[in-house]
């Protein structure tokens, strides 16, 4: 089982962080708590806050980041995040932001995501899912309006390396107490570039893994719409209405690059088994990322 961690690395330059995400059914508020440390040694912490109605980013001096492994804990300024929930109190001109979370037992993938991937070195990003699916309780304050979580759901995931890759596509929405995650990336590997995907269908308590190191494939990548096949499996999502926020990724350990992610959103997401439909649903409260055309 996968348990939430922290990997570090003397590695330069570097970037490591956590993605937390909670819905109650109406409203989402993820989490980025995340160090980076660029080409020049320069080392720097952010947390970065985003809602149905926008993002905010709050930049702290390294010193104010601190790492418990285990179990794993992060501490951000005034603010803590681990797998058992999160305590939140940030003041800045721009965020307000205070909150109390406590998560249920996490649903844990099976194995790392990355499979065999995860022994190659010097990999440009390395993801990783901590829960496919737990309960949220608390409430979380941003800029005097407040989230209320009763019963609610979360994800938990993380991403460490260098860079975000140069183009990639991410979806991820809990639906009932099911979940769907799926990322495509390009992927540059002695030289040459390839597509590679890995996905997690989380359906009544089994996980059913997609990923290159099985022979997954991506059969369809354009106008926000993915589809990947695995043998006689697929696994598609189309966008149906995004609602974009503007947020900071890695580039060479420095976070110079905006992105755009839809915290809560229109997505359709069908997967079928042996030509048996497991899953066909369309949520409002999708997260997307698409920056293969970015």
């Amino acid at each position: 089982m996968i348990k939430a961690r922290f990997y570090g690395s003397s590695r330069l330059p570097y970037f490591e962080g956590w993605y937390l995400k909670q819905q109650n059914g109406r409203d989402t508020v993820a989490l980025i708590p995340a160090i980076h440390i660029d080409r020049r040694g320069g080392c720097s912490a952010s947390l970065q806050v985003i809602t149905n109605e926008g993002s905010y980013a709050v930049k702290y001096p390294i010193r104010q980041f601190s790492v418990q492994k285990r179990p794993a804990v992060l501490r951000l300024g005034n603010n803590i995040f681990s797998e058992r929930g999160c305590h939140l109190f940030c003041q800045t001109p721009e965020l307000d932001l205070k909150g109390m979370l406590r998560y249920g037992p996490m649903s844990r993938p099976a194995a790392d995501i990355m499979g065999p991937f995860r022994f190659i070195p010097f990999m440009e990003c390395r993801h990783s899912v901590f829960s496919l699916a737990h309960r949220v309780n608390g409430y979380i304050i941003v800029n005097g309006k407040c989230y209320y979580f009763c019963d609610g759901t979360g994800y938990m995931e993380g991403d460490c390396g260098r860079s975000f890759p140069r183009r990639y596509l991410w979806t991820q929405a809990n639906i009932g107490g099911n979940s769907v995650m799926l990322s495509v990336a390009d992927i540059p590997f002695g030289g040459i570039h390839f597509s590679g995907c890995i996905a997690s269908v989380y359906l009544r308590g089994e996980e059913y893994r997609f990923a290159t190191y099985h022979g997954a494939q991506v059969q369809a990548l354009h106008d926000g719409q993915v589809v990947i096949r695995q043998g006689s499996d697929i696994l598609a999502a189309r966008l149906l209405e995004p609602a974009p926020h503007p947020l900071y990724a890695p580039r060479f350990g420095d976070m110079s690059r905006v992105i755009h992610e839809s915290p809560s959103c229109k997505v359709q997401y069908i997967f079928k088994k042996r030509k048996n439909v497991l899953l066909n649903a369309v949520t409002s409260q999708a997260s997307f990322e698409d920056a293969w055309n970015q």
